[in-house]
């Protein structure tokens, strides 16, 4: 007779589980009795044990045996209430639900308001039938188990879980599933992350310890942007520092009483309040650094120097040149966790390239190197006008300063406003928002006519420095005087301003502005305002108005033209990840309009949404 011994349980004596089996004559009397051959897993299960002590703290505490079995009979019209949930076109689960309660046969005879319901009508190739546990308490819709030997098979897992913080519950099946856990451990570590992970989701549905904590580390560089929890990691001083940021990062966004929600689980998890507060409010400004100790803690501040300025390719190199020299602050952490909440150097990590980091072995660990993935910056410009890129992500046209032989530090003193400074790295979407309309900042002293943008500053290739504003909607106006020559005093210099119509007849047509200066002397340029061009200096034929915009062209055709000769003839590019997925240092230029002639007549015109 199937028992629960002192070791499966862990305390005195024993607890009966089952009961002896049903003979074949006992079965057959059964299915006579109900008019159906039962299914396969379940006919073993009764020749085994006529009945099952299941769990009291599964909902069904107790299956009856072949004489207390039943056809549900739907006593309570359940039918009634899954036929109203069907619409028009009904998926075949959500029919076979609907009928299943008129057709079920009930093996539960002890239970928490819960049924446990075999459907006859539900039944795959080897005619087993799916099974149904109800909790008529919940109200949610019932658990579907394929078969009467899948249910089993969970609440055997089931039984494990309930008990796996109990440090005397111990059994063959137990020091099983930590050996795995173990297994998966060393396995993650060497870059087999595929190997690990059905170890451990096999282990975390027995409840093992350390199976989830682990499980999760691979689940969030596999997706780098969901929140993962990692339980009472933080109470472990070896680990707070690579946790509880990451921790902070995906506590959710409201206001001082989600604050306050997070930081009471983490006091409750055993981090100390003040360390949570302070990482908390770190993670929030931007201000979080992640600075790991060793080699790998050198890498890391490399790579953000490099990231900061747009350099975000060279500074993954970086980082996954390194990475196999990453020690573990302990035996539970088999990633460097602590990446992902960095404001600079998180954005880096992508789906691709989490998988790349699963798959580099490290933390002491040996194996082969994973093929290396692609860069995700384009060469050139072109990006900027193609299906996907800066538009694609904000839907606005663009400008762009380029200095070469500058570092970009020095960019606001050659083209900011007065006392203009470079902010810490920032969003895209952050920037956007600080790009406000001269009548928001009429007590600074901004006159209506002026346009001040909001640049990102970062490095591109070469040794070009670039001031990047494609955050705020702005026309060129016939007051637009290029800020070329006030660039060039540093070195060459180079002004693009692309802005895209609509297309509709009567509405601004596009328009493209390039201009090239040097020593504080504009060399060439040109304006193109839909068939209007005005030209200055010796263009190279390469950068030709009339070669690169076309009669008949659209406005992208001849765009991409530009952007292509641009990076040809100058060496002109961007980097596109910085720009729309990355955080870049941003500061406030001086106006690209000059003040209005006595003869010029101007107008601000601003709408915006009123409250009744």
């Amino acid at each position: 007779m199937p028992r629960l011994d002192q070791e499966e349980d862990g305390g005195p004596g024993s607890v009966v589980l089952g009961r002896d089996g049903a003979g074949e004559a006992a079965i057959v009397a059964a299915e006579k009795r109900l008019g159906r051959r039962l299914p396969p897993s379940y006919r073993e299960f009764l020749a085994v044990s006529d009945g099952w002590y299941v769990d009291q703290m599964a909902g069904v505490y107790q299956l009856g045996g072949v004489a207390e079995i039943d056809w549900f009979g739907d006593p309570y019209d359940m039918t009634s209430a899954y036929e109203g949930f069907l619409d028009d076109d009904p998926s075949p689960e959500a029919v076979l639900l609907a009928g299943m309660w008129k057709r079920a046969l009930r093996l539960e005879t002890d239970s928490d308001a819960s049924y446990a319901l075999l459907d006859p009508g539900d039944r795959d190739g080897d005619g087993e039938w799916a099974l149904y546990v109800y909790k008529g308490w919940g109200g949610e819709f019932p658990d579907r188990y394929p078969s009467f030997r899948a249910y089993m098979e969970a609440m055997y897992r089931h039984f494990h879980d309930t008990r796996a913080e109990r440090s005397d519950f111990v059994n063959a099946t137990t020091r099983e599933q930590d050996a795995r856990v173990e297994r998966a451990r060393l396995l993650a570590l060497r870059g087999r992350y595929e190997e690990a992970v059905p170890l451990l989701e096999e282990a975390s549905e027995f409840g093992r310890p350390h199976s989830a904590v682990l499980l999760s580390q691979i689940r969030h560089f596999l997706t780098p942007s969901r929140s993962e929890g990692y339980g009472s990691l933080v109470a472990d001083a070896r680990y707070l520092p690579e946790v509880l940021p990451v921790e902070a990062a995906g506590a959710g966004q409201g206001g001082p009483g989600g604050n306050d929600y997070w930081l009471g689980m983490m006091v409750a998890r055993g981090a100390g309040r003040e360390a949570a507060e302070a990482v908390l409010a770190a993670v929030r400004d931007g201000t979080y650094r992640y600075a790991p100790a060793g080699a790998w803690g050198q890498a890391v501040g490399e790579a953000r120097k490099a990231a900061r300025w747009g350099a975000c390719d060279a500074a993954w190199r970086v980082l996954l040149d390194a990475l196999p020299r990453w020690e573990q602050p302990g035996p539970l952490l088999v990633v460097p966790l602590g990446l992902l909440a960095d404001p600079v150097l998180g954005p880096l990590v992508t789906p691709e390239r989490g998988r790349e980091v699963l798959a580099t072995p490290r933390g002491g660990q040996t194996g082969p190197v994973p093929e290396a993935v692609p860069d995700l910056d384009p060469p050139g410009l072109a990006w900027l006008a193609e299906p996907g890129g800066f538009r694609g992500s904000f839907g606005g046209g663009y400008r762009c300063v380029w200095v070469e032989g500058v570092g970009p530090e020095r960019l606001p003193e050659l083209i900011g406003e007065e006392g203009a400074v470079l902010s810490d790295p920032l969003r895209p979407y952050a920037a956007a928002r600080l790009a406000r309309r001269p009548h928001e900042r009429e007590d600074e002293g901004v006159e209506l006519w002026e346009d001040r943008a909001v640049v990102a500053a970062g490095r591109a290739e070469g040794a070009w420095a670039f001031a990047f504003d494609g955050y705020g909607l702005h026309h060129m106006s016939h007051l637009f005087r290029s800020p070329v020559t006030d660039a060039s005093s540093a070195g060459r210099a180079v002004v693009v301003w692309c802005e895209q119509g609509d297309g509709t007849a009567g509405d601004r047509p596009d328009a493209f502005h390039l201009s090239v200066a040097e020593g504080g002397v504009e060399l060439y340029g040109f304006t193109l305002r839909g068939e209007d061009v005005e030209r200055s200096g010796a263009l190279p034929e390469a950068l030709d108005p009339d070669r690169l915009f076309r009669p008949g062209d659209s406005g992208k055709e001849g765009q991409l033209r530009a952007l292509h000769a641009l990076h040809g003839e100058l060496g002109l590019s961007l980097p596109r990840f910085a720009l729309t997925q990355g955080r870049l240092a941003t500061f406030t230029t001086r106006s690209w309009t000059r003040a209005p002639h006595e003869d010029e007549g101007f107008a601000y015109l601003y709408f915006g949404r009123m409250r009744r």
